[in-house]
């Protein structure tokens, strides 16, 4: 089912998302390429793939991931962080966009978002549903629409998992002469305030954090 989200600012536009199916999901290795990851047995996965140039009537909206919300780890105790208290982890690795508008056409932005995902000691089964978002701001001011999407990861008996989706975004503008420089689009994690004050702390734990390690 698609979902669409709307809002109304001062420049009277309105953002939508659009979201669309994961595009591909691997076991321990990130996707390569705009329409499917490609699976590399034993390598470490490489960075997202930018999407293609088109020619615009003006520059596209600014696109970037909140450093707060970039990672996220759950931790049995976050007043005493420790690698043998670390839980499912995650980071959005990149995000590539592109998009177009001409004349009094809206802006549609399209988005690949790039997720790696761990297990650690303290995580418990091979499934989990991480939730994220995507934001549309009028640029350093006020947000115009935000919407929530989960993200099911099946780790498959494996200590890692990439995950890239694709997201969709139209921004119809008030008139000709509203570029695109006038929005901003953020991506993060839904995560909690203990998180986020870790994150912001400048600490982390890597997505395999906490993982036994075979024998040499």
């Amino acid at each position: 089912m698609r979902r669409v989200l709307t809002a109304f600012a001062a420049l009277s536009v309105a953002a939508m998302l659009i979201p669309q199916s994961a595009v591909a999901q691997s076991r321990g290795q990130r996707g390569q390429g705009q329409q499917q990851a490609q699976e590399e047995p034993q390598a470490r996965p490489t960075r997202i793939a930018p999407l293609s140039r088109r020619a615009n009537a003006g520059p596209c909206p600014y696109v970037k991931v909140l450093y707060d919300a970039a990672r996220y780890v759950e931790l049995a105790d976050f007043s005493r962080p420790s690698v043998a208290g670390v839980g499912f982890t995650g980071e959005i690795e990149g995000v590539s966009a592109d998009c177009v508008y001409r004349e009094a056409d809206p802006i549609r932005v399209d988005m690949n978002i790039l997720f790696n995902l761990g297990k650690g000691a303290q995580a418990s089964g091979d499934q989990r549903t991480y939730r994220y978002w995507v934001a549309v701001t009028e640029r350093n001011t006020a947000v115009l629409a935000k919407e929530y999407f989960d993200l099911p990861v099946n780790f498959e008996g494996q200590a890692t998992a990439s995950v890239q989706q694709a997201q969709t975004i139209v921004i119809p503008r008030a008139e000709a002469t509203t570029s695109g420089n006038n929005f901003e689009i953020l991506v993060g994690f839904e995560i909690t305030p203990e998180m986020a004050d870790f994150n912001r702390s400048g600490s982390r734990f890597r997505v395999t954090a906490g993982q036994t390690q075979p024998n040499p």
